[in-house]
């Protein structure tokens, strides 16, 4: 394989290539690899990749030429790159983009090229119930699960008050949402910040002042390494238990923290001790090939490469849009995160778990697990899809 790098309407793309054969498909990943948000893309980018090179540069026994573009966690940026890679690269597959309101500015255009797209990590509520689509498979998750599964826990830890604070956009009140589905306390205070903030001293004297108990955050990448940092250093970390979605405390967050930020429990449907084959493999391997732990976003990337791989070793024509939706629905792949299957919506059916902060044998912050929260959890909205079939 060869990297080769072009620069097409104000966007960087690298592309992951081997020689052009008829037989190769084209799969192209549009995700965040600048700004706050780009240690997610880059994680899924890398997890991506590593499936990829694990299985000689060809998933499903076909050469893959993978096409990589920097969306810069911007809309316009986003349209482009997924015009350019549907209408001149005509690729087979789109995957990659983390931030649910940037899928959701291209998926119609994704949807009416007939292109599928296998999401890494947006999971909007949309796509889930009324506008479930054929074309759209989520690999992750659905964007209220984690949150829902650390709902159940706060809930089961019998926590009175509670104050929330998430980014204000789709992910952002998909998750806020989730949450209060399955916590029935009192929620003292909710806190919307803009996407990308990094400054939080104003929300958390708002949370001093809240009289919660606890504190339920969702803000991933930079964002929650901010966050998590201004809240210990205002001495909350002992004083008011921070509950998290795993995005909010992964491998990409500890790694930017002081080290002494132990405790905080968050959720999680993947872990780097789960105990199946393939995860042992992908964190084994990961680490040789980067020289850091795997993240779940990295973890998503994996798998979503090892899905599409499953669907076109299954489908002989992927142009056969209708073999290719059903080869993807049976996700006859094995998974990292274990068992998994799709609801009728495309969505994970799958177990979500506990996981908590400490410090490693290396004395650097790790994710230890600590049990099971759901078992085969499936999302509030598949009721409210009615799935066509592609073609």
């Amino acid at each position: 394989m060869s990297m080769k790098a072009t620069l097409t309407a104000g966007v960087a793309l690298a592309v992951l290539a081997a020689p052009a054969m008829a037989q190769n498909v084209k799969i192209g990943l549009v995700t965040t690899l600048s700004g706050p948000g780009a240690g997610l893309g880059v994680d899924i980018k890398d997890g991506f990749e590593l499936a990829v090179k694990l299985n000689g540069g060809k998933l499903g026994g076909k050469t893959i030429d993978l096409m990589t573009a920097d969306d810069q966690q911007k809309p316009d940026v986003t349209q482009q790159a997924v015009e350019k890679l549907v209408k001149r690269d005509n690729v087979d597959f789109l995957t990659g983009i983390v931030f649910s309101n940037l899928m959701l500015a291209v998926g119609q255009a994704v949807f009416d090229s007939k292109t599928f797209y296998v999401s890494t990590n947006a999971g909007p509520s949309e796509y889930a119930g009324a506008q479930c689509n054929p074309y759209f498979f989520n690999a992750a998750w659905q964007n209220d699960n984690l949150h829902e599964a650390m709902g159940q826990h706060v809930q089961s830890k019998g926590v009175k008050k509670v104050a929330l604070l998430a980014p204000n956009y789709p992910a952002g009140k998909d998750s806020l949402n989730g949450f209060k589905r399955f916590y029935k306390g009192q929620v003292v205070d909710e806190i919307y910040t803009q996407l990308g903030q990094l400054d939080y001293a104003a929300e958390i004297a708002q949370i001093q002042a809240s009289g919660a108990d606890a504190v339920f955050m969702f803000l991933p990448g930079g964002m929650g390494i901010s966050f998590i940092k201004q809240y210990g250093s205002a001495g909350l970390l002992k004083t008011l238990p921070l509950f998290v979605p795993g995005f909010s405390a992964d491998e990409d967050v500890l790694r930017g923290l002081s080290g002494t930020e132990t405790g905080i429990m968050n959720s999680t449907h993947w872990a780097l001790e789960l105990d199946n084959a393939q995860n042992k493999k992908f964190v084994e391997e990961f680490q040789k090939a980067y020289n850091r732990k795997p993240s779940l976003y990295a973890s998503q990337g994996y798998d979503a490469a090892l899905l599409i791989g499953s669907a076109i070793q299954s489908v002989p024509d992927l142009k056969d849009k209708a073999a290719v939706q059903k080869a993807l629905e049976a996700a006859k792949f094995d998974s990292v995160r274990g068992k998994m299957a799709f609801n009728t919506n495309h969505y994970p059916i799958q177990d979500y778990y506990l996981r908590e902060v400490v410090k490693g044998a290396d004395g650097k912050l790790t994710n230890k697990l600590v049990g099971p929260i759901f078992k085969d959890h499936k999302d509030a909205y598949a009721v409210n899809c009615k799935m066509a079939s592609a073609g």
